[in-house]
């Protein structure tokens, strides 16, 4: 088999594949296979343990580098949501090398390229077969119903288990957090809150009754699902999200609409928006209790918990700014007891843009908002067209600024339940540019 420069590499390798005439038959079937493997990973998201997933990671990875080898490049530009990934990476390249520990940077390393792995599968797949998009939903909408399912099951068991998310010290103790499969009501409610605005997509999206139903349960039910974790940070960037996702869709309706309705309905609808939020807010009382919590300052235990870790934080970003300490948990907890307040030991930084600076530096930070404003502009842009991936795009606008919302006050973002379901909004956005 002759090698011309277009010949994908890994065909050249006669004894791998047999040579180029049995490999042309392979390679229609490839976007079957990834397809298969990214709906398992997504339905799978919260119901397989840590094991289980990084499997899935990384056969998502290794199947994106066979994929690549054995077909010529597309040719295609890079896009901007691409661009600042690879700036993000070299910055956390140049982290991990100048680390304090580089070893313990260099898994978080691994992690940050095994994740890159699934969302350039995904990326991949929806370039090449934009129809996988809607079966993609399907997964991650049948996984977050049955998870949603299950935790409000948990309402009518015993409520001994619950009781151990109830902090005795905080203003809202007593409160029941439901936390499904996912064993913590914060994780919970940052698994389903991206999940909501795309099932609202696929709620106008599909045609067929069934579907929408499906769509509607999944929306309804995750909701509710959501209010009862108790997560203020989730309850922040699930307004975020539903309220950015519901004007959205007026403006995009808009257009149809006579002039004097067009001017005075946007503000019309927020309003009675805002007077359904404050009648909530006063008249249901756990709703209430968890919400003048989060006024409370130092009082509740949970916010002061929180203010002196982002004060140690800031300290850390203080003394490397630049660089910071490299990606990962692995030297988090290496380096942050050397900041850390007396009974103030964590995990993280308990806030995404302060993790960002702590592990790359403030250009790490910066290269994640240039990646936020990209995915806001790539989501204006779709507003008022019909094509294949607008209202994908607009979904998943509204999904990044919730994450960005409840990212402000925690870093649940950095579990796999959720960050996949980010790369998989990263990879819609791409590909809604992609395909303009």
């Amino acid at each position: 088999m002759s090698s011309s420069p277009s010949t994908p590499w890994l065909l050249r390798w006669q004894g791998l594949w047999q040579g180029e005439r049995n490999a042309s038959r392979l390679l229609p079937f490839l976007p079957q296979l990834a397809g298969g493997l990214l709906t398992a990973l997504l339905l799978l998201l919260p119901l397989a343990d840590r094991g289980g997933l990084g499997l899935l990671i990384t056969a998502c990875g290794l199947f994106w580098l066979i994929w690549g080898l054995a077909t010529p490049a597309s040719g295609k530009p890079l896009g901007a949501v691409n661009g600042w990934l690879l700036a993000y990476l070299a910055l956390a390249l140049l982290a991990t090398g100048f680390s304090p520990v580089p070893a313990a940077a260099a898994k978080g390393l691994f992690k940050l390229l095994s994740y890159l792995g699934v969302y350039a599968l995904i990326s991949r797949l929806l370039n090449e077969a934009p129809r996988w998009w809607d079966r993609l939903l399907g997964a991650l909408l049948l996984g977050e119903l049955i998870t949603a399912v299950i935790g409000l099951r948990q309402l009518y068991g015993d409520t001994t288990e619950l009781a151990r998310w109830a902090d005795p010290n905080s203003i809202a103790d007593g409160t029941q957090r439901i936390y499904s499969t996912l064993e913590n009501p914060n994780l919970l409610a940052g698994y389903l809150l991206p999940i909501l605005p795309l099932a609202l997509v696929a709620l106008l999206r599909w045609r067929s009754p069934w579907l929408r139903l499906f769509a509607l349960s999944s929306l309804g039910l995750g909701s509710v699902a959501m209010l009862l974790t108790y997560s203020r940070g989730g309850w922040i960037g699930m307004a975020l999200a539903l309220s950015a996702m519901g004007m959205l869709l007026l403006l995009r309706l808009s257009k149809h609409l006579a002039k004097p309705l067009r001017r005075w309905l946007p503000p019309l609808l927020i309003g009675l928006v805002v007077v359904a939020l404050l009648v909530a807010a006063v008249k249901v009382e756990p709703l209430r209790v968890r919400l003048l919590s989060m006024a409370a300052g130092r009082e509740d235990s949970s916010n002061n918990f929180r203010i002196n870790v982002w004060l140690a934080a800031l300290e850390m970003i203080h003394d490397r700014p630049w660089l910071g300490i490299g990606p990962g948990n692995s030297i988090f907890n290496l380096i942050y007891p050397l900041y850390q307040q007396p009974r103030f030991t964590a995990l993280s930084a308990y806030s995404v843009p302060l993790e960002l600076a702590v592990e790359t530096g403030i250009p790490g930070l910066l290269a994640a908002l240039g990646l936020l404003f990209t995915s806001v502009r790539i989501g204006f842009s779709q507003l008022y067209r019909d094509l294949f991936f607008s209202l994908p795009c607009i979904g998943a606008m509204a999904a990044v600024l919730g994450l960005a919302g409840h990212g402000l006050v925690d870093t649940i973002f950095f579990r796999p339940e959720v960050q996949i379901t980010g790369w998989f909004l990263l990879a819609t956005l791409g590909a809604g540019q992609n395909n303009d």
